[in-house]
């Protein structure tokens, strides 16, 4: 194991390279995390607005969503189908996202492209197509999303749990937001978010590729400070509700869909956060094998699939579940998922199990790092959380040399995940 190990963290050297630097764009310093590498004539920018993302949008659940989704038909000028348009001619990719953090924008092109490229992302920050005919198509299409999600099952069990964990929070939402909510943005809103969100303050640069890494951020600045300052970062956080409680939805459905969760209190990342991935890998998340699936699927039958997870960000940690069953085996399967949590607390891992999330852990981190995007999502993580770009390794060591004794110590002290809640849909 350790032989291995030394070789993942040697393959590990040669594969990460990003580094982080601030630049000043109109008196703002600005993190960029970058690296370069010549195996491809290519390059990739993104501009990662912090504060923008769905968690920030309680007043108008959808907005940041909305907005990315307007952000893609174009400019004000072009509008959508000249725009795309005229980037495929280029083989250049443009296009806007949103998560529960951030409003974010991803650029990529081939090296020889890059002015262009350049050009293309300043004219829509210059004149985002904010038309009443963008608003309404993009806003037809979420609404009609939104409606198709009304009887797909996994996606009311899996709101209903985030209903349930995170009351009174805007986590609470859904990222697209809800019928209503949708319904009721409107164009200014949209320009004021936009404006409120696209500031220096707020972001974040991650480039690489085969690219003059200071000629690029020269290029890019020049295009970026038109961008007002803005008000500094406010990062939000929550925790899930700790009281144990029931959802249940009825619908015309042949099985049960049981989704459930529960807190994690994590006290620091740096310290516990490898601990807590590999009691997450046994408990549950790492399909067959896990104590999930075996007790469940294996040993009862009762589910095809079984699964649970702690989920670990800035933003939330919390541990999540979900089944799928019989509508008669509904109850014995949710007894059993609480009795499954129960003993393992109680009891802790095995050795055997420790070995064996210690060798897929170890053995699959370079598939997590093969590319370039791969290895700058990575360092942006790492540093977002305030830790150094080369984290990922030094968790694999601190995996490598974790005891059965410290991590059983770790799994009996974290009871508050038998606190279950469950949402369900049944007949």
């Amino acid at each position: 194991m350790r032989k291995l190990f030394y070789s993942l963290c040697l393959l590990g050297g040669i594969m990460f390279g990003a580094s982080v630097k601030n630049i000043s764009i109109s008196g703002v310093e600005v993190p960029v995390i970058y690296e370069q590498s010549s195996i491809i004539p290519t390059g990739t920018i993104q501009l990662i607005f912090a504060n923008s993302g769905s968690v920030y949008c309680e007043e108008s659940p959808g907005i940041s969503y909305l907005t990315s989704s307007l952000l893609n038909e174009g400019t004000k000028e072009l509008g959508g189908v000249e725009f795309a348009r005229m980037l495929e001619e280029k083989a250049i990719t443009l296009y806007a996202s949103s998560s529960q953090e951030f409003l974010e924008f991803t650029l990529s092109f081939l090296k020889e492209e890059e002015d262009n490229s350049l050009k293309f992302l300043s004219m829509l920050l210059d004149s985002p197509n904010l038309t009443p005919n963008a608003l309404t198509k993009v806003k037809d299409k979420t609404l009609a999303s939104l409606l198709a999600k009304e009887s797909d099952f996994d996606y009311l069990a899996s709101s209903g749990l985030s209903q349930l964990l995170f009351k009174n929070t805007p986590l609470q939402y859904p990222a697209r937001g809800t019928i209503p909510s949708i319904q009721s943005i409107t164009l200014d809103q949209v320009g004021a978010f936009l404006k409120k969100s696209l500031t220096l303050s707020h972001l974040y640069i991650v480039i690489g590729g085969d690219l003059d890494i200071n000629s690029s951020l020269n290029k890019l600045t020049q295009i970026l400070q038109k961008l007002p300052a803005g008000e500094g970062k406010n990062f939000e956080s929550f925790k899930a509700n700790a009281t144990p409680q029931t959802k249940t939805q009825y619908k015309q459905t042949e099985q049960a869909y049981i989704y459930f969760g529960s807190p994690f209190v994590l006290k620091d990342y740096k310290d516990e956060a490898h601990k807590a991935k590999v009691m997450s890998f046994i408990l549950g998340a790492s399909g067959f094998g896990s104590r999930m699936m075996e007790e469940i699927r294996v040993k009862k039958g009762l589910a095809y699939s079984a699964y649970m997870k702690i989920n670990l960000s800035k933003l939330v940690n919390y541990a999540s579940g979900y089944l799928q069953t019989k509508i008669s085996n509904q109850n014995q399967s949710i007894e059993l998922v609480k009795e499954v949590v129960s003993e393992f607390i109680e009891n802790g891992a095995t050795q055997e199990e420790l070995e064996s999330a210690k060798k897929f852990l170890l053995g699959s981190e370079p598939l997590r790092s093969e590319t370039l995007s791969q290895r700058l999502s990575t360092a942006f993580a790492c540093y977002y959380r305030g830790l150094n770009l080369e984290y990922n390794k030094e968790e694999l060591a601190k995996i490598n040399d974790l005891t059965l004794d410290e991590l059983n110590a770790f799994i009996k002290a974290h009871k508050e995940i038998l606190n279950l809640s469950f949402s369900i849909v049944t007949q």
